[in-house]
């Protein structure tokens, strides 16, 4: 729809403000001085995060009391950040200021010279103003306004002040707002559901691989085959002699790749990030076969004694990080990788692991007495079996909700452009039609603006 359609005006951003000004960093708390007083400084760390922390972190500093009337934040200020961001993070994100958040600081609360506090007019939708300013952000048009580098953006805020707004009477501006209040929050829910599934299906495959190592899993199949013969060990007692890869500094090309720890991912091995050796002799001694199952030795407390299976995918070799385990006759590679990963094994991890400054340590022995229950080759056939099932299905669920994210993570620029366009509001429009013309008109509006903007203006002057 275009503004003949929908009744509305246009008007620049700069018109829409009574109070624009930048932000103030203050002195140290500990400064005295009876001409200072204590705020909460809202920085960029503060705003980045905001909807999950409020600036509850804001740092104390001490500005003077002259200019801390002008640099308050009130209820319906507009925060917008003009300088920060980064190379996939471009500058220009925006907050309404409500009264809750106000009463959020310890202290009045101000924001840093990273961001411009912005006081609109009050004749305009504050809400309605910022979602419109987070439709721009959204849209990409904002990088129209960056400078900077890639690691620090600014944002151009003289030429970004004279971008247009499409305004509506007064009446629409909070029949749109309050609309999207509602489809956003409802986005935002839909949202938070979806992120939550991946951590469940990660219990579940934890679970799963629980049930399997135990025999739950198999129990009734078991019992239907009459096999009960599990033998209970450590693991060197099934495997041959571990060995660790090489030390040699690998390239970035070469014929043959080198897996690091890296590259081991959920049972898994991920085949990106590759670094490569093309010395023959390192070839001959530690090509990997089908079926070798890579444990890694060192890592962080969290990660070390991950695990994944070689199966042959492409040549390889392994690196030192890496320790190398080849199954006796009467262990199922596959199985033992699934045993690697259950909760299980990562307990006994952490509990034998050698702790450094900032990494752990499972040597070859540590690693060969882990402590393990072997089925037959039958039933390890079979929790195989099982637990790929399972997984594919886990599998399948977290694909269907990275889709949906990713459809989700689209609506709310949708919804901002359609409201924009007026389409949120058509049907409003057309039966409350005395609620946008004359009087109530978006033109009747501007002349409100104009008016009031005179009128501070004046103001100013006479301070």
């Amino acid at each position: 729809m275009d503004l003949l359609e929908t009744n509305w005006a246009n008007i620049t951003l700069e018109k829409l403000f009574t109070h624009i000004i930048g932000g103030d960093w203050g002195k140290d708390e500990s400064y005295e001085d009876d001409d200072y007083k204590m705020v909460s400084c809202i920085r960029g760390s503060e705003f980045k995060n905001w909807k999950n922390d409020y600036g509850s972190t804001a740092v104390r500093r001490k500005i003077k009391l002259s200019s801390l009337m002008s640099r308050c934040l009130n209820n319906n200020d507009i925060l917008l950040e003009i300088s920060g961001g980064g190379p996939d993070q471009p500058v220009g994100r925006t907050v309404l200021i409500t009264q809750s958040i106000i009463n959020n600081f310890p202290y009045p609360a101000v924001c840093t010279n990273f961001l411009r506090l912005m006081r609109p007019v009050k004749n305009i939708s504050a809400t309605y103003l910022n979602y419109y300013l987070n439709k721009f952000y959204l849209s990409g048009e904002v990088t129209n306004y960056q400078g900077g580098s890639n690691n620090l953006r600014n944002l151009k805020f003289k030429e970004y002040s004279k971008i247009n707004i499409p305004i509506p009477s007064i009446n629409e501006q909070k029949i749109i707002a309050e609309k999207l209040d509602l489809l956003l929050a409802q986005v935002q829910e839909t949202k938070s559901r979806l992120e939550q599934i991946p951590e469940l299906l990660k219990q579940f495959r934890q679970s799963v691989l629980s049930d399997a190592v135990s025999g739950k899993l198999t129990e009734e199949w078991r019992e239907s085959k009459n096999l009960n013969d599990w033998k209970n060990g450590i693991l060197k007692d099934f495997i041959k002699k571990p060995s660790y890869g090489t030390s040699t500094k690998s390239k970035k090309v070469g014929s043959v790749p080198v897996l690091r720890m890296g590259n081991l991912k959920n049972g898994n091995l991920d085949w990106a990030d590759l670094v490569y050796t093309s010395d023959q002799t390192e070839i001959d001694k530690y090509e990997l076969i089908a079926g070798d199952v890579l444990f890694n030795r060192t890592n962080s407390p969290e990660l070390v004694g991950k695990t994944s299976i070689y199966r042959g995918e492409r040549k390889a070799i392994y690196a030192g990080y890496l320790i190398k385990i080849q199954c006796l006759d009467d262990l199922n590679p596959e199985y033992l990788n699934y045993n690697l990963n259950s909760p299980e094994a990562k307990q006994y991890c952490y509990e034998v692991k050698s702790d450094g400054v900032s990494q752990s340590n499972i040597n070859a022995q540590k690693l060969g007495e882990y402590p393990i229950q072997i089925p037959s080759l039958q039933e390890q056939n079979e929790i195989v079996r099982r637990v790929e099932q399972l997984f594919a299905y886990a599998d399948k669920i977290e694909q269907q909700v990275n889709t949906a994210l990713e459809k989700v993570n689209h609506l709310p620029q949708s919804i901002l452009a359609k409201a924009f366009r007026g389409e949120l509001t058509a049907q409003w429009r057309a039966e409350n039609v005395d609620l946008i013309t004359g009087e109530n008109s978006a033109a009747s509006l501007l002349e409100k603006i104009q008016v009031e903007r005179a009128q501070n203006n004046k103001n100013k002057k006479k301070k």
